[in-house]
């Protein structure tokens, strides 16, 4: 009889940060779906408590612990009793806070984006039992380079369009040097939008802005493309970004390493413009408008809601940038996760807006 002692191994404990948000709470549903033996502690800020507790009763989970804090203060706003509770016990971290919207000031973009991640990887720190820190960027910390972006690239001398690019690329050198004495791994999605299954998306910026002219625009033409449109519009579907950072997050290959989860072969913005102009019965002018006529034609009645973040999306459109992925495609050979085509789910997203769109008006 062996009668050596049997090692008990502990269920692993989820923190994840930025909670209820898209990422974050998809996420956090994705692990508990993954592993029956995982509990998830989700970071939620005390604005959003309400928002959170709906969304976890919704999933019905009681390995999903809600825990209020900030990533902007000092030990996450935790209790001295919760930072230990939680440090002592906690073997994942999935860092998903942030702050993009555009029109913040530039102070709450860094205490969120910049001193939230500091805040998180010293809690990481603490954690007597972390496997791994994952850090969840955005490739829009290349700024305004243009060509290919490669994942082992950063600090190339580019310069940002605005805070949020800044802020993000600052965070993300954060990570990198923690990862001299902490497992991390960064992800940098491309624009994220609704799931490719049921189009489902939590708010209609960036992107959605062109869909939402053309789907809800009173007029009876479509507004021309700012710019040609020959840059490629580089989205990902949330339930391909989640699934591809979790097998990422699991890999002990991803250490140390950077991630690009973005379409290996993006559409252009025109084609993209064009398929959901058809999917609306209306033809697409051939004409291409600059950039001040297309701000001219925003503040048309019924179109002036569009937010200064959305108007952001015009620059996106025609940025040609290209973002490589040999990183992500080496990792993920074999798993049956791949970026699905836009063409194949563009339907399922309109459906959507144009639903999220009918119900508002009706309310």
């Amino acid at each position: 009889m062996d009668d050596r002692a049997t090692e008990i191994v502990e269920p692993p404990l989820y923190l994840v940060t930025g909670y209820p948000k898209f990422i974050a709470k998809r996420a956090a549903e994705g692990i508990l779906a993954r592993d029956q033996s995982a509990q998830v502690v989700a970071l939620v800020q005390e604005r959003h408590r309400a928002e959170a507790e709906a969304w976890t009763a919704h999933l019905g989970d009681a390995r999903l612990r809600l825990l209020e804090g900030d990533v902007g203060s000092m030990h996450l706003g935790l209790s001295t009793g919760e930072y230990r509770e939680l440090t002592k016990a906690c073997t994942d971290v999935l860092h998903a806070a942030e702050w993009s919207f555009l029109g913040s000031p530039r102070a709450e973009l860094d205490r969120v984006n910049v001193e939230g991640t500091r805040a998180v990887l010293e809690i990481a720190t603490d954690c007597r039992k972390l496997r791994r820190f994952t850090h969840f960027s955005t490739v829009f910390v290349a700024g305004d380079r243009v060509g290919v972006v490669a994942e082992d690239e950063l600090s190339s001398g580019q310069t940002f369009r605005n805070a949020y690019e800044e802020t993000k690329f600052e965070a993300e050198l954060l990570v990198r040097r923690a990862m001299g004495h902490l497992p991390c791994t960064v992800l940098r999605p491309s624009i994220v939008i609704g799931d490719s299954k049921t189009g489902e998306i939590d708010r209609f910026e960036g992107p959605y802005a062109i869909a939402i002219l053309l789907v809800t625009s009173p007029l009876t033409v479509p507004l021309p493309l700012p710019g040609d449109g020959v840059a490629p519009l580089n989205v990902v579907p949330i339930d391909y970004l989640v699934a591809a950072s979790l097998a990422i997050h699991h890999d002990p290959r991803a250490v140390g390493r950077t991630f690009q989860i973005v379409d290996p072969n993006p559409t252009s913005s025109r084609r993209i413009y064009e398929l959901i102009a058809q999917r609306q019965g209306k033809k697409l002018p051939r004409l291409s408008l600059g950039y001040k006529l297309t701000d001219a034609l925003l503040k048309l009645p019924g179109l002036e809601r569009l937010t200064r973040e959305q108007r952001m999306a015009i620059a996106y459109v025609n940025h040609l940038s290209f973002f490589g992925s040999r990183n992500t495609l080496e990792l993920l050979d074999g798993t049956g996760i791949r970026c699905p085509p836009i063409e194949g789910y563009l339907d399922n997203l309109i459906e959507y807006v144009r639903d999220a769109y009918r119900k508002k008006k009706e309310s």
